[in-house]
């Protein structure tokens, strides 16, 4: 008799696993379709309108780190970037593409112990002869610690917080150009 007893219970179980797995299911969908609607992105994917589809990106140092994330950036968002201005959708105009960097304090001998390194964007977008983004301006700012015995280490530190403030600072363009 409670071999008979147990053959309900598990069948009773095994339904309420299938109905949870059911409400696991619905609620993952549901939540996918809530950040849908939402307009929510997977991050580093923003789509772009048709006019910035075909973009040239017009700047003084086409080598410099913030052009280069830009570029990249562009690319795995769908545009297609032309080598020609004349062929292009619309034209990026890297107005400023400078970096700062300034003393926050000294230690007691005078020494920097602490700088603050400042990275400034300036950009304009125009499509056929209009200016779709006027010039604005973009700016990160990113501080560390100082020491002269480490001299090689912490200009290093200071290399990969440039190309961490460039690579925010083209986020930051490629949601302005999202927006258009």
């Amino acid at each position: 008799m409670s071999h008979l007893g147990n053959r309900p219970s598990s069948s009773h179980a095994a339904a309420e696993m299938m109905r949870a797995m059911r409400a696991r299911r619905f609620s993952g969908m549901l939540a996918a379709a809530l950040l849908a609607a939402c307009g929510f992105h997977l991050q580093g994917r923003t789509p772009l309108p048709p006019v910035v589809r075909t973009p040239y990106v017009e700047a003084p140092d086409s080598q410099s780190d913030f052009v280069q994330y830009l570029r990249h950036a562009l690319l795995s968002n769908g545009a297609q970037l032309t080598p020609q201005k004349e062929r292009a959708s619309a034209v990026v105009s890297i107005l400023r593409d400078s970096v700062a960097r300034r003393v926050l304090s000294v230690s007691a001998t005078n020494q920097p112990n602490q700088y603050e390194v400042t990275y400034t964007v300036g950009f304009s977008v125009s499509a056929a002869g209009k200016e779709l983004l006027p010039p604005q301006e973009l700016t990160a700012t990113r501080t560390y610690s100082f020491d002269e015995r480490l001299l090689l280490a912490k200009n290093h530190e200071e290399e990969i917080l440039r190309q961490d403030m460039a690579h925010d600072l083209a986020d930051m363009v490629m949601r302005r150009l999202a927006s258009l």
